[in-house]
């Protein structure tokens, strides 16, 4: 599997999601600009010592993520979504793509994507969304736990 952050800005957020993408297999995609250095003391303390074990990937846009990697199905997780992402199924090397924490996917990306591969995690009315880092859990672990965690 595939975790692709587009554009992340919490130091503490990313280095969580590296932790996760090395402990579940997953590749991790980095789309800049970035908020922070990737030698950033919050992010190394956030994701421990798991930073060398996870196997990160940097692009300088969604253009040049989406030429230079190769994936099955993309999907873009927002809000603003019909489809939950336990309805969707999810095989290896598909990619799920988040968005940056204090705004989300922009619309060209949402409006380039088929209405199947945008998903959204339920949540009570009158939220407004979820940690980024515990939204890319969510996902991965249902997504893995469909292959069987394999």
């Amino acid at each position: 599997m595939n975790i692709v952050l587009f554009e992340p800005e919490i130091p503490p957020n990313t280095g969580n999601i590296m932790r996760l993408a090395a402990n579940s297999g997953c590749r991790l995609h980095l789309i800049e600009p970035l908020g922070f250095e990737l030698e950033d003391k919050q992010l190394r303390r956030a994701g421990l010592d798991y930073r060398e074990w996870a196997e990160t990937s940097r692009y300088r846009s969604f253009e040049d993520f989406m030429k230079s990697c190769q994936f099955n199905d993309l999907y873009a997780f927002t809000t603003k979504a019909e489809r939950t992402y336990s309805d969707a199924a999810f095989n290896p090397g598909d990619a799920l793509l988040f968005g940056p924490e204090s705004r989300g996917l922009p619309a060209t990306i949402l409006d380039s994507l088929d209405g199947d591969n945008k998903l959204r995690i339920p949540m009570a009315p009158a939220s407004r969304s979820l940690n980024l880092a515990n939204t890319v859990a969510i996902a991965v672990y249902e997504a893995w736990r469909q292959q069987g965690f394999n």
